[in-house]
C-alpha cells in the first residue's frame, strides 16, 4: 500500500464529510502528519478540514493539546487514554465537529513487550462522544503509518 492507494479512502471521507457538513480536526503523533496530509490532498477539503497537529513530543502533547503530564507519566504516550485526550484536545482547540488522533510506535525501534513496533492507538468522535480503540499493525514504519491513516479515513468515511 502507498499513500497514493489511499487517496480514493481520503476522497470519500472528504466528500461523506461535505454531505454531512461536518468539519474534522486531527492529532497525529506516529502519523506525523499523513492523515492530514492525505485529507488535505483532496480537492474541496478546506469546507471540512480545520485543523492537524503533528504533537510527536510529550511536551507537544501537553502544550498544545491539553493532555495531562500526569496521564503520559502513568500510562504513557501510547495508550487509549493519551489518544483520547488528544482527539479531545484537538477537536476543542478547532471547534470542529469530529476529531481522530494516533499515537504509536511505528518503529523500527521503540517496542517493548508490553508495547510492540506496530502498536497504533486511535481516539475518534465528537461532542457526543470519543470512542477508543488499540490495532496492532505488521510491517515497516511506513506500512504502519500508512495502515493507522486507512483506519482513520475510513473511520471519517463511515461517521454517522
Amino acid at each position: 500500500m502507498t499513500e497514493t492507494d489511499l487517496l480514493p479512502l481520503a476522497a470519500e471521507a472528504v466528500s461523506h464529510l461535505r454531505a454531512t457538513r461536518r468539519t474534522v480536526a486531527v492529532a497525529e503523533s506516529c502519523t506525523g502528519g499523513l492523515v492530514s496530509h492525505l485529507l488535505t490532498s483532496i480537492p474541496g477539503s478546506s469546507e471540512v478540514f480545520r485543523l492537524g497537529v503533528i504533537a510527536y513530543a510529550n511536551e507537544a502533547k501537553t502544550s498544545l493539546l491539553g493532555v495531562p503530564e500526569r496521564l503520559l507519566q502513568t500510562v504513557g504516550a501510547v495508550s487509549e487514554p493519551v489518544a483520547e485526550a488528544m482527539a479531545r484536545g484537538v477537536r476543542q482547540a478547532a471547534d470542529s465537529h469530529l476529531a481522530a488522533s494516533t499515537t504509536g510506535i511505528a518503529g523500527p525501534d521503540g517496542g517493548s513487550t508490553e508495547k510492540p513496533v506496530g502498536t497504533v492507538c486511535f481516539s475518534m468522535g465528537s461532542r457526543a462522544g470519543f470512542t477508543t480503540l488499540k490495532r496492532h499493525f505488521p510491517g515497516s514504519r511506513s506500512e504502519v503509518k500508512l495502515q493507522a491513516a486507512r483506519e482513520v479515513l475510513t473511520w471519517l468515511k463511515e461517521a454517522t
